[in-house]
């Protein structure tokens, strides 16, 4: 009976969409709020940042198609900060790879922080890398990045979907 039960509870389960598991994110709606522990000791709250343009971007040290979409991020959020642009980047990277996190945040303009397991809240499981979200200044979500299989941001991609948000 017992295997009866976790068979039915498996193919529940795995009828569930992800969405589901993401807090079903709709753009045009509130984002989940989010919280961001940075590796220089600052907390940043999404709730906080209303009245900025917030890009999350959840990355990893090892993500190579990450190593290419970061510095892109980082040039954009140094130009339009002033705009109110601000970037956070969530690191899914374990304790043994701080090292490489921080030698990798150094050389961006941005805040961040370890992640610390792959659950980020109402933006469900982190599965894929990269994975970035926009958040318009009303705290509404702009860019939903579980809709776009193989996203990376480029400098078009942000000028088209990010600048008229400012």
């Amino acid at each position: 009976m017992n295997q009866f039960v976790a068979v039915l509870l498996a193919l529940f389960l795995g009828s569930i969409s992800f969405s589901v598991l993401a807090d079903d994110l709709t753009i045009g709606q509130p984002a989940p709020d989010l919280t961001l522990h940075a590796l220089d000791g600052r907390v940043y709250r999404l709730s906080d940042l209303r009245g900025k343009v917030v890009v999350l971007v959840f990355w990893a040290s090892w993500c190579a198609a990450c190593q290419q979409e970061l510095p892109v991020l980082s040039a954009f959020a140094e130009r339009h900060a002033a705009q109110g642009v601000q970037v956070l980047g969530f690191s899914l990277d374990g304790l043994d790879e701080l090292p490489q996190v921080r030698s990798i945040a150094t050389a961006l303009k941005f805040p961040v922080g370890e992640l610390g397991s792959s659950w980020a809240g109402g933006y469900g499981r982190i599965w894929r890398l990269p994975v970035s979200f926009v958040v318009d200044r009303k705290g509404l979500l702009a860019f939903n990045g579980w809709e776009r299989p193989s996203w990376r941001w480029n400098e078009a991609d942000m000028t088209r979907l990010i600048t008229p948000l400012l």
